[in-house]
């Protein structure tokens, strides 16, 4: 039973253990059991010879231990260091010196001990110390770096075993496809070089195994079985062109004819060649992949918020079908380190509005940004991907000369991506042959940089020469191969065969039905209608217990009531809502609650996935504290839901949309003219004054104005709850879309005059103008006229009741983009024989809509319009509560005392 026991628990692995145990033994003996005992008695007898105070000096089990402990120690710092002293930099002549710390000589092996057998496990058996060294030396310290050891534990042992038992063993004709495809990647350089010397193409150049790396993924989820059939990406400029002949197969015919400035009409583009997005379809291993490249601007990473929308919004569709997306991103070193959207972006891609089951992130790292090259002065962290560690994912820092541990790496990181559904990066430690763009010269500012790239190498000639070695390859097949691609160049054709796939077309409309009062009635008291037993909360309890009271008539809706009947409307017609945004659930001022929570256990109930088994989905975020990826996020998830989902973005306070400025104006506003993108996303900005300071105000109404053009977007001011109710059906229901902006109330959430019977939601349509509300006002009395919009148009109504004026009407502009003419003329017409107009606003003259109706009723109605409202201010808003009171009660008055004589 000893010599079992023995042999069964007793392993280099326990050796510190047993080893205390022994050593409590000899103090005292009756410290360890029976079984211990006897095992050390009979160690004891078998040792007789040596005396009790070097027995642990002297015995087998101190000796493997001490090996064992020195060795481990070693091969855990290879694991967790070993990436900083890697040979992964193409540009550096001599191989890093090793630190100390992975130096044999610092733990004191001397020559016998190093070919000493020892046994670690299964794998390192009877293993020579010099081997096993050797063995962790060339994983670690090769040409691949691995960053792991911040993982958690179960995802750090899988990557471990991956590196450490896995080999990188390509067969011979793997290796002659990568050369193929190296070879196809220089051919398009070298010729667009040639034949528009001068232009603008940023070379992929120094970078080239992107090309093998991304054909490599496209051939792996091909023969997974995963089900990932689409794959989007996210690129910049650098290697766009190269990457849309070689990954998305379009013609040399069309980038030859965008160099030569020939216009192409399809789909109404209208952007550089080197922003262009394309779409296709690549069957392989018997399978059909669709890729699709999303347009982008020049302002780095933010196109990557949009992909995961884009991503996700196709997962949310396809998910039943069990088929998935991968998306991947390719970033540049400087921009991934130097751009504030990557951190945001990062945040999102494990939390459960905004999750796409991880992406693949490819560093394209040149090692230099435009002109700058000094660590020191683009980044203050050691990597450009130390960021990426917030997330708990790995980074796989590899030599972009070397292809083969290029596709080792790419396979491992998309097995790690497929299991753990997490992000995965992989950095390219590359170079840039030429300068940011082909009209730069580099040498100007690296010229030690640019002679050492001058006489390096091409990676296509390192391969070759590595195939020539292992007589894989001959010098006439290589040139068989270039000849070949030559050719396809020269006869404009394709470089890889795939379906070229156009720009999605608007799907079917649906046919808004409206409904009748009963039925509104039954859907407003369906989603203000509580589960038993629910521990709501007294304030929530009371709003739906109101809510329950508007569904029977006995009060009016106020705007949250409204606003809920919509969704409910426009889900029990087939379409889905999908709302995200920092305080989406309850909303910032308390009014939504379209998610309610039992105070006892904490559990949260959404009446609005409640109404009837074939209901649209009903998807609702709160955010994280992000404005630009998450607001990016939502217009990639917009457009290819154009018509399956009504999508909406609110902002905490409209005052906060400036965080997300890049995306207003290169993707909301210009997304459809430069790209024909079609996004039907809808913004609630929260707006108004109301003495709460220059942060907490204004949504910015003129800057949104100031870029409405050609019909871009939306630009709507509801004033009462039926407006919100049927902006929002209407939009759902709109078979042309364009982004819609709503400047949405804080104070008419819950004002009395704001709320809205219900017979006002059946037989009705959003009323771009709303004219004067007083009947008993006789034209003739009439001195001017007051146009407006928003909260302010309360404050006049209030005060002229108040003061019983009946010589001005007000009249409100609910739509202010597309400007309604039509409408404003039959006003005008209606009110022929006045003549002075006046527009009133809460805003300073320099903001505000001012700027824009003045113009829109001298241009296009021929009428002159007087201002009437704050002076011009370089701050938003007053902080000062009395001063703001001052300032309305001044521009409320005046529009009461206006000399029209």
């Amino acid at each position: 039973m000893n010599n079992y026991y023995f042999k069964k628990n007793i392993s280099y692995e326990n050796i510190v253990y047993i080893e205390k145990l022994y050593q409590n033994f000899l103090i005292n003996p009756n410290s360890v059991n029976k079984n211990w005992y006897n095992i050390f008695i009979n160690f004891q007898k078998k040792n007789k010879n040596l005396t009790q105070n070097n027995k642990l000096k002297k015995n087998f089990f101190y000796e493997k231990k001490f090996l064992i402990e020195k060795i481990n120690q070693l091969i855990n710092n290879f694991r967790e260091l070993g990436h900083y002293y890697a040979n992964i930099n193409p540009l550096i002549l001599n191989k890093i010196k090793l630190n100390n710390i992975l130096q044999l000589e610092n733990y004191h092996f001397n020559e016998k001990d190093l070919q000493k057998e020892i046994t670690l496990n299964n794998f390192f058996k009877n293993k020579k110390i010099i081997s096993i060294y050797n063995f962790f030396k060339k994983k670690y310290c090769g040409s691949i770096g691995i960053e792991y050891h911040h993982l958690l534990n179960n995802e750090k042992y899988w990557i471990q075993k991956n590196i450490e038992y896995k080999q990188n063993n390509l067969n011979s004709k793997e290796k002659r496809i990568f050369l193929e495809e190296l070879i196809a990647a220089e051919i398009f350089e070298k010729n667009i070089g040639k034949n528009f010397p001068g232009a603008k193409r940023f070379s992929l150049e120094g970078c080239d195994v992107l090309i093998p790396l991304i054909k490599e993924i496209i051939r792996y989820l091909s023969i997974l079985k995963n089900k990932t059939k689409k794959i989007i990406f996210g690129m910049a400029h650098r290697g766009r062109l190269n990457f849309l002949v070689n990954i998305m197969g379009k013609k040399i015919k069309d980038i030859n004819n965008e160099f030569s400035n020939i216009s192409s009409k399809e789909n109404n583009i209208d952007d550089v060649k080197y922003h262009l997005g394309y779409s296709s379809l690549i069957e392989i291993n018997q399978q059909k992949i669709e890729l699709q490249l999303a347009f982008n601007p020049s302002h780095l990473e933010v196109i990557n918020s949009v992909t995961m929308g884009i991503a996700r919004s196709q997962n949310d569709i396809l998910k039943k079908k069990n088929i998935y997306i991968l998306p991947i991103s390719i970033h540049g070193d400087a921009s991934f380190s130097g751009q504030g959207i990557v951190q945001e972006i990062l945040n999102l891609s494990q939390t459960r509005g905004y999750g796409v089951n991880g992406t693949i992130h490819i560093i394209i790292n040149n090692q230099i940004g435009f002109t700058t090259s000094k660590i020191t002065d683009m980044r203050s962290s050691y990597y450009c991907t130390d960021i990426a560690k917030m997330i708990q994912c790995p980074i796989f820092h590899v030599n972009a000369d070397d292809l083969e541990n290029v596709i080792f790496i790419t396979r491992l990181a998309l097995n790690y991506r497929n299991i753990f559904h997490k992000d995965v990066f992989i950095d390219l430690v590359s170079y840039r042959r030429h300068g940011h763009n082909e009209i730069d010269d580099p040498f100007i500012t690296q010229p030690l940089m640019y002679n050492y790239i001058k006489n390096h190498k091409k990676i296509q000639d390192l391969y070759f020469n590595q195939l020539l070695s292992e007589n894989i390859i001959n010098n006439q097949k290589k040139i068989d191969l270039y000849q070949k691609y030559q050719n396809l160049f020269n006869k404009n054709k394709y470089f890889i065969k795939t379906s070229h796939l156009p720009i999605k077309k608007q799907y079917k409309k649906k046919i808004y039905k409206k409904i009748k009062i009963n039925k509104l009635k039954k859907l407003l008291f369906k989603i203000s209608h509580l589960p038993k037993k629910f521990n709501i909360h007294p304030r929530v309890k009371k709003i739906y217990l109101d809510r329950i009271s508007m569904s029977k008539e006995e009060k009016k809706l106020d705007w949250g009531a409204a606003e809920n009947l919509a969704y409910a409307n426009i889900l029990t017609q087939g379409i889905s809502c999908r709302l995200s945004g920092e305080d989406i659930k309850r909303g910032t001022f308390s009014h939504r609650h379209a998610v309610i929570y039992d105070q006892q256990s904490g559990i949260s109930y959404i009446p609005l996935k409640n109404i009837e088994l074939q209901q649209g989905n009903f998807y609702i975020y709160n955010s994280i504290l992000s404005e630009e990826a998450v607001l990016g996020f939502e217009y990639g998830y917009s457009l290819d839901n154009i018509n399956y989902v009504l999508t909406i973005w609110e902002a905490q306070f409209g005052d906060f949309i400036n965080g997300a400025q890049i995306i207003i104006d290169q993707f909301i506003s210009s997304g459809e003219k430069k790209w024909n993108y079609k996004s039907g996303l809808i913004i609630i900005l929260p707006h108004g004054h109301e003495g709460q300071g220059p942060e907490h105000s204004s949504s910015r109404i003129e800057r949104f104005l100031q870029l409405c053009a050609e019909e871009n977007m939306k630009i709507c001011i509801p004033s009462n709850a039926s407006q919100i109710y049927y902006l929002l059906c209407e939009h759902a229901f709109n078979s042309i879309k364009k982004p819609l902006i709503i400047i949405s109330p804080k104070s008419l959430l819950r004002h009395p005059l704001a709320c809205s019977s219900l017979k006002n939601f059946v037989n009705n349509y959003f009323k771009l103008i709303i004219d004067e509300i007083d009947i008993q006002i006789n034209i003739k009395d009439i001195q001017y006229i007051i146009f407006c919009s928003g909260k302010i148009y309360y404050d006049l109504l209030e005060h002229r009741n108040t003061i019983k004026n009946n010589n001005i009407i007000i009249i409100r502009i609910e739509q202010l983009y597309p400007f309604p003419k039509k409408n404003l003329q039959k006003i005008i017409k209606k009110y022929i024989t006045i003549k002075n107009f006046f527009w009133c606003q809460e805003e300073p003259k320099n903001q505000g809509a001012w700027i824009y109706i003045k113009n829109c009723f001298k241009n296009q109605l021929n009428c002159n319009i007087n201002y009437i409202g704050r002076n011009k201010s370089a701050s938003t808003a007053t902080g000062h509560f009395n001063i703001y009171k001052k300032q309305q009660h001044k521009i409320i008055n005046s529009i009461f005392n206006i000399d029209t004589k």
